[in-house]
């Protein structure tokens, strides 16, 4: 075992039961006891036996978490004396430093804030970041300096999404603890006896509880169903990756365990030791998490890869021109498909102008700062699922005309970067989302992702011609995060949204696929017009209208809507219905069907535009 090894392995014990240590102080209601920082008392470092538990528990909180600051300054020396040419040691050790730093300062805050919650949630989620990275750099300091680049990396990418929706679940969990919100139901799993709790009249103060408190329990189980997803796939991978399949099974258990723990805090009305339990494995399941992500993407680059002499890059064909700056750039832009972006975006901000009923303004309100920072985020999120879908159908892009010219099959872009480049940018989305908006509209935009990448582009595919029509639930999200982001919950008019959206997508991406319907065919690709032929998909996407026309709608009725947005329903729906029905009659004959469906693609396009700002409109003017 080399010393970098021993030093994270100790680090990372340390680390966790510092957490463990920090739960018990916050359960004993222990960290005021020592007023000053670092120290407890003015001018005295060491308490005095006599000074009581709480003065000693926080005391042993302070001074562990000095020993971790000192071990992580330990683990960046020996990461620069040892492994200063293993770039994915070196930079995440100098990076602990940097986060151990910015954990003390927050500590600091807390005590002066008079452990507020909004400075307790805070020191969790960094405590749990830093504890994530130091997971992360022990896993790595196992396996070998140089790696491959072979080896498919869909497991990797369902683990990472495991990982991330544990460390959101973690935050809603400190929101609750934050907001003093954990006994707000006496019941479990019910809450009051009900699956969604009703507020009772003219109780608003209870409403921002009961909130809080059922959005836990509510992504605690969206979470269960995505661990079980994660040991399944693992599982199906034990013949070649037996320990990854160990691990996930193990995350799973704790996760089962975890949620019987929760059970007990409501049973035992928070007793000391559960919350210190329930704490602990949410920690345990996180670095577990981060764990088998980490070794998951690394076993997938065990192919290791010749040595080269310093100065000579691993697969440098000498005389090839390097791409300048400028190209490399607008490479990592079109793996965003910031067209597609776009789409996205004007569905985000009329859902938050409804669900206001005003418009941000030319003064930076918290308004304005929410819809920036909404908007911000969301594009992060779309360029993220953008990326990593690039990264999964580079094999399609390469066989597909329309597609060859994207940056991976061109090879403007390394494939492991991509991904690597599509996870940062989900990482950054939904931390800012979290830190600048709030955790609904956070975990929603994680969810959009996930769903993205994980059940339309992995399982749905390459497997079924219903493809598009589950997958659109991912690029239906945007207005129901627009709407969390402004309310901080989602009610029906919201959903109804999510369905305008989710049903106009099948009609909107069969017409696009008719029209390369020989593109899919040649890279094996089951679209509809591919296995069903030209006159079903145009009969399918005649049906799928007279559906999005008819919620709209409903959606103006249900949302109260006003004359300017039933006008355009009805406008805007009539033409789309007409253009549907001319592509269905005209659906046997493929140079005429190919025609109207490039037509029809795009007023579909003009048509979701407009219809979202007749929704905006109809929400500010009055008539």
């Amino acid at each position: 075992m080399t010393r970098f090894q021993r030093l994270a392995v100790a680090t990372v014990v340390l680390t966790f039961a510092l957490v463990v240590i920090g739960v018990i102080v916050r359960a004993t209601d222990s960290g005021m006891a020592c007023p000053h920082w670092p120290g407890c008392f003015e001018g005295q470092f060491l308490p005095t036996l006599d000074a009581g538990f709480g003065v000693w528990i926080e005391w042993i909180h302070r001074t562990v978490a000095a020993l971790i600051g000192v071990l992580i300054l330990g683990m960046a020396a020996a990461a620069l004396l040892d492994h200063r040419d293993r770039r994915s040691i070196l930079w995440p050790a100098i990076v602990a430093v940097g986060l151990v730093g910015f954990q003390a300062w927050l500590g600091r805050e807390t005590v002066r804030l008079g452990n507020s919650g909004e400075s307790v949630t805070a020191h969790l989620a960094a405590a749990m970041a830093l504890e994530g990275l130091l997971v992360y750099l022990l896993v790595r300091a196992w396996y070998p300096g140089r790696l491959g680049r072979a080896g498919s990396q869909r497991f990797t990418l369902l683990a990472v999404f495991g990982a991330a929706a544990t460390f959101a679940l973690l935050l809603f969990g400190s929101n609750v603890t934050a907001r003093d919100a954990g006994l707000v139901f006496g019941d479990w799993p019910l809450m009051n006896g009900e699956v969604i709790p009703s507020v009772p009249a003219g109780r608003d103060d209870l409403a921002v509880l009961f909130t809080t408190h059922a959005l836990h329990r509510y992504v605690a189980a969206v979470v269960l169903v995505i661990l079980v997803a994660v040991a399944v796939a693992a599982w199906r991978r034990r013949a070649a990756h037996p320990r990854l399949a160990w691990l996930a099974g193990g995350i799973f258990l704790a996760y089962v365990v975890q949620v019987g723990i929760g059970a007990l805090q409501i049973t035992t009305a928070l007793a000391p030791w559960a919350q210190t339990l329930h704490v602990a494995f949410g920690a345990l399941i996180w670095g577990g998490s981060v764990a088998l992500a980490t070794a998951a993407y690394l076993s997938a680059r065990m192919t290791v890869v010749p040595w080269a002499p310093s100065g000579a890059g691993v697969g440098d064909d000498e005389g090839v021109a390097r791409p300048s700056i400028g190209d490399t750039v607008r490479a990592y832009v079109a793996l965003t498909k910031p067209r597609i972006i776009e789409l996205l975006l004007i569905t985000t901000v009329p859902a938050m102008v409804l669900a206001t009923r005003e418009v941000p303004g030319i003064a930076f309100t918290d308004w304005a700062r929410i819809a920036i920072w909404t908007l911000v985020c969301g594009t992060l999120a779309a360029g993220s699922a953008n990326a990593i879908n690039q990264y999964l159908e580079r094999d399609i892009d390469s066989r597909m005309a329309r597609t060859r010219r994207r940056p991976l099959p061109a090879n403007a872009v390394e494939p492991e970067r991509a991904m690597v480049f599509g996870i940062v940018l989900g990482i950054v989305s939904v931390a800012a989302m979290a830190w600048a908006v709030n955790l609904v509209a956070a975990f929603l935009t994680l969810l959009a992702i996930g769903f993205y990448v994980v059940v339309y582009t992995i399982l749905l595919k390459r497997s079924t011609p219903q493809n598009i029509v589950i997958g659109g639930a991912a690029g239906a999200l945007p207005p129901v995060i627009g709407w969390a982001a402004v309310t901080g919950n989602v009610t029906i008019p919201a959903l109804l949204l999510f369905a305008v959206v989710f049903y106009w997508t099948p009609p909107h991406f069969w017409a696009l696929a008719l029209r390369i319907r020989n593109d899919y065919a040649a890279a094996g690709v089951p679209m509809l017009p591919v296995v069903r032929g030209i006159a079903e998909t145009s009969r399918q996407i005649g049906l799928y209208t007279i559906l999005l026309v008819a919620l709209t709608i409903v959606f103006g009725i249900v949302a109260r809507m006003g004359v300017i947005y039933l006008a355009a329903a009805i406008v805007l729906g009539a033409l789309f219905l007409w253009r549907a029905f001319v592509l269905w009659r005209q659906g046997t004959s493929p140079e005429a069907s190919t025609a109207q469906a490039v037509r029809l693609y795009r007023y579909s396009i003009s048509y979701l535009t407009l219809l979202f700002a007749a929704v905006a409109l109809d929400a500010i003017v009055v008539l």
